[in-house]
């Protein structure tokens, strides 16, 4: 049975059906592969059972009992892989049928995912995003848990690709030191994220609490943190302070600061989200004479690149600490080799 196309995607319902996430991208809740296959009636159903289940990966999927989600990157992949399941499903059965059943998802690994021309930790993941989706689909219907021995492991492969070099580190550095824009602030915000691995949310969230210039080092409190897990102390170097020190002089005498604790502000008196600060660090990239190379540049380009060259100059174990990871796991895939140290080393032998 061929299922038809029965509603045009418009961009106002396309807006309506997206779920912003940190980084500056949005999810699509219902892709356009799949809204081909759905009438009216049959999209604002999927519409409503896509949105509680990218919910619940966001706010409880990793450890619902601590109302602890996945991180945005996790999400934005497992939303698109169970898409692409759902559209299969819908396949095989001839038509729209939700929630997807143990046998349904058994069958995708053996008769598509086995033989797709994909490296084996890609097929990994796409076991590991069913896993949290028969997972909630258990939770939350009658259906049963899938009980599905893991055939393929992810590993390693998932390591972030885009982010800054260490050439490129020093370059936007310089360039913010440089700019005479809102005087010490842009330099600011650039030095400590560099040293600290700033998320987006802990630049929105930073306070002038957090900075300690004299023993060189932000104290983010556990109700800031990212993660809400703890109380972290970050490392910053004596040069960072130093840039620190002198924004926290002139912040006093701007007056959009007055009665306000935020570190930061943007000119509209807002604090900083993952759009602008992508949109800074695209300024500063293009200023510095960087070339993006296909790269996707936002401000976690910045994280990934202290935590992939703290891991590379120390071990996990610091850059743990310094990216505020409560488990090494999810440091792990920092443990790389930088692609100029293996090009050193291509030299050397």
């Amino acid at each position: 049975m061929v299922l038809l196309a029965h509603t045009v995607m418009t961009a106002k319902q396309n807006e309506r059906y997206s779920i912003q996430i940190d980084d500056g991208r949005s999810i699509n809740l219902v892709p356009s592969a799949n809204h081909e296959h759905l009438n009216e009636k049959q999209l604002v159903d999927y519409v409503e059972h896509r949105r509680r289940f990218i919910e619940w990966l966001r706010e409880q999927g990793k450890h619902p009992k601590k109302r602890e989600g996945y991180s945005d990157y996790t999400v934005y992949e497992t939303a698109y892989k169970t898409a692409r399941f759902d559209r299969w499903v819908w396949g095989e059965e001839g038509r729209y049928t939700i929630p997807p059943t143990p046998e349904h998802a058994e069958n995708y690994i053996d008769d598509v995912v086995v033989f797709r021309e994909i490296s084996n930790s890609t097929k990994g993941k796409t076991e590991e995003a069913l896993m949290r989706y028969m997972r909630w689909v258990a939770n939350t219907s009658h259906t049963e848990q899938w009980d599905h021995q893991q055939l393929f492991r992810s590993g390693g492969d998932d390591a972030p690709r885009d982010y800054l070099t260490r050439r490129e580190r020093r370059l936007v550095r310089e360039q913010a030191l440089e700019s005479d824009d809102d005087g010490w602030k842009v330099a600011a915000i650039v030095c400590v994220s560099l040293d600290a691995a700033l998320r987006p949310v802990e630049v929105a969230r930073a306070t002038t609490e957090w900075c300690d210039v004299v023993n060189q080092m932000l104290r983010i409190p556990k109700e800031d943190s990212s993660k809400n897990e703890d109380n972290w102390r970050v490392s910053l170097t004596g040069r960072t302070a130093t840039v620190l020190k002198h924004w926290l002089e002139e912040r006093k005498t701007i007056e959009k600061y007055e009665g306000r604790d935020e570190l930061w502000l943007t000119r509209q008196a807002t604090p900083y989200d993952s759009r602008s600060l992508a949109r800074l660090l695209r300024k500063l990239c293009d200023d510095a004479g960087i070339d993006s190379g296909g790269r996707k540049l936002t401000w976690y380009s910045i994280r990934h690149s202290t935590g992939t060259y703290v891991t590379a100059e120390r071990d996990l174990k610091a850059a743990k600490d310094q990216l505020r990871h409560k488990s090494a796991k999810t440091t792990m895939k920092y443990d790389q080799v930088p692609v100029e140290d293996r090009r050193r080393a291509l030299r050397d032998i």
